[in-house]
């Protein structure tokens, strides 16, 4: 049953039109949009999600979008108290806190489309890798995998799951600047593996530099349909054939997340 159906009757009929179906879960974690003409029945939002969704314990309201490098929204607790979790998926676990790191768990698909292409002994960069939801499933894979994450939030997070999926062994870890890159580790990678924060499009040449001849580099950005055939051009000036692009979902009326599958000439 939807919220709508389950809040007629608390909610007047001409704000009903207004509650969203919309939200996301990560863990035991709902984090869900409320409109400002729905402050006077956030409450009633909350406990319609949680009979909805008996397994979650906690509700938070986005009251900002993510800014910073950390890329960390702002929340309100509607529901329960703490806003640390757990999160699986495909067989994966993530502990995480969603007050302090960025995750997505709409982009779990896309995670596994990139995963099964990985072959034992590939040598794999993440750069901006958060709290893991790319490595692991790499290293799980059997590369070789280095990680790259400034926000030392984030960085604690994934130094908890690479021990939790039992994938230590396969990954080199650092807190760092992903800029910096090229001073951390030496070029030639088969693969990399790079979920762009909002306006860090110029880290691309520095990727494609510490991959090798043939290699692959599956690249996030956010942009408008207008603007994705003017940036494969520019793709192929930097020697980067567009082996696929697909959009992850919309960020912004109008904006979408794109990955482009890239092969370096």
């Amino acid at each position: 049953m939807s919220l709508r159906k389950i809040l007629a009757g608390t909610i007047p009929d001409d704000k009903l039109a207004l509650v969203s179906d919309r939200y996301e879960i990560i863990g035991d974690i709902a984090i869900i949009d409320i409109p400002s003409g729905l402050e006077a029945y956030k409450e009633d939002i909350a406990l319609a999600l949680v009979s909805q969704r008996r397994n979650t314990r906690t509700v938070l309201r986005k009251t900002g979008k993510r800014e910073g490098d950390e890329r960390v929204a702002a929340y309100e607790v509607l529901i329960g108290a703490g806003t640390s979790t757990e999160h699986r998926e495909f067989g994966y676990q993530y502990r995480l806190d969603v007050a302090t790191v960025f995750f997505n768990s709409r982009l779990a698909t896309e995670r596994m489309r990139v995963a099964e292409k990985i072959a034992p002994g590939e040598r794999v960069l993440v750069p901006f890798c958060g709290v893991g939801p790319f490595v692991v499933p790499a290293a799980a894979k059997g590369a070789d995998v280095v990680a790259v994450e400034q926000n030392p939030d984030a960085f604690e997070w994934l130094s908890v799951n690479l021990e939790l999926n039992h994938i230590s062994v396969r990954v080199k870890a650092f807190c760092d600047d992903a800029f910096r890159i090229p001073e951390l580790v030496s070029p030639g990678f088969d693969r990399v593996i790079c979920p762009t924060p909002y306006g860090l499009d110029t880290i691309l040449d520095l990727l494609a530099g510490m991959t090798k001849q043939g290699g692959i580099i599956h690249f996030y950005t956010f942009k408008s349909e207008q603007e994705i055939n003017f940036l494969q051009e520019t793709f192929r000036d930097r020697g980067l054939t567009t082996n696929s692009c697909s959009r992850c979902g919309y960020v912004a009326p109008g904006i979408g997340r794109y990955v482009f599958d890239l092969k370096k000439d």
